[in-house]
């Protein structure tokens, strides 16, 4: 329910990221959705909350803050879109989990190449319709709170012609912080801003996109943090980015 309290819906969601899935990812990742939501919902009490709509088709940079382990299976049980996460190339050289995440469209990055390259292959993805989620603070958080967010998406967002939805997660980092081995129970609660439209995007430079999105993602973050915490705040909606001040005749 967009505006208000929801937990994920009760059936997987629809495949809508562009085609090219085979019957095995699709099945794959119909059940780890089931998985995830029972135990997001179980374990974790999560709870989301939409400012809009998402788009239900096309390309979308998914621009979320990152708690643990936890965030790309929160971000997908709450969502009705199938959403593709960025994946260490390392993780591939065990055949069977590069198997798995291969099936699951995962994006493969190599930390040690040019981030170039893997640039184009996100912007890639996202030209196919895929909803890709993407950790603008680069690594998860070490002490749970938003760390500085780098200026990478705007360009991924500008070349690929797509919106972008932030979403701030709370709750995560003291369920999984990375001093921990294994999770532990709790309560998160994801809050997903406006979607920026691709109009939007092309119409400032990536200064101005990244500072109107880093204004989101901690007005979002204040939101879910207050409203976990039993003191719900209402916090106006971020404006859209404004287009730069005309160079003085």
């Amino acid at each position: 329910m967009n505006g208000a309290d929801r937990q994920p819906d009760a059936a997987p969601p629809t495949v809508r990221s562009g085609g090219g899935h085979t019957r095995f990812g699709r099945a794959l990742y119909a059940v780890l959705w089931v998985l995830s939501r029972t135990l997001g919902v179980a374990m974790f009490g999560a709870r989301t909350r939409f400012a809009e709509k998402l788009p239900p088709r096309g390309g979308l940079l998914v621009l979320s803050s990152h708690q643990s382990h936890l965030d790309p299976l929160l971000l997908g049980m709450a969502t009705d879109r199938r959403l593709s996460s960025l994946a260490r190339s390392t993780l591939y050289r065990f055949k069977p989990f590069g198997f798995a995440i291969t099936a699951l469209d995962a994006v493969p990055i190599d930390r040690e190449a040019s981030p170039v390259a893997g640039m184009k292959l996100v912007i890639e993805r996202l030209k196919r319709g895929a909803a890709v989620i993407v950790f603008p603070e680069g690594t998860r958080t070490s002490t749970g709170r938003l760390g500085e967010i780098k200026p990478g998406f705007a360009l991924i967002a500008r070349r690929a012609g797509v919106p972008i939805v932030p979403v701030a997660i709370v709750g995560a980092y003291e369920c999984w912080p990375r001093t921990r081995r294994f999770p532990r129970p709790g309560r998160v609660r994801l809050e997903f801003g406006r979607v920026t439209t691709p109009a939007e995007v092309a119409a400032v430079d990536d200064a101005t996109l990244t500072a109107a999105l880093t204004a989101q993602l901690h007005e979002l973050d204040a939101v879910a943090r207050a409203t976990r915490a039993g003191r719900p705040i209402t916090v106006p909606p971020a404006r859209p980015p404004a287009p730069p001040a005309p160079a003085p005749a």
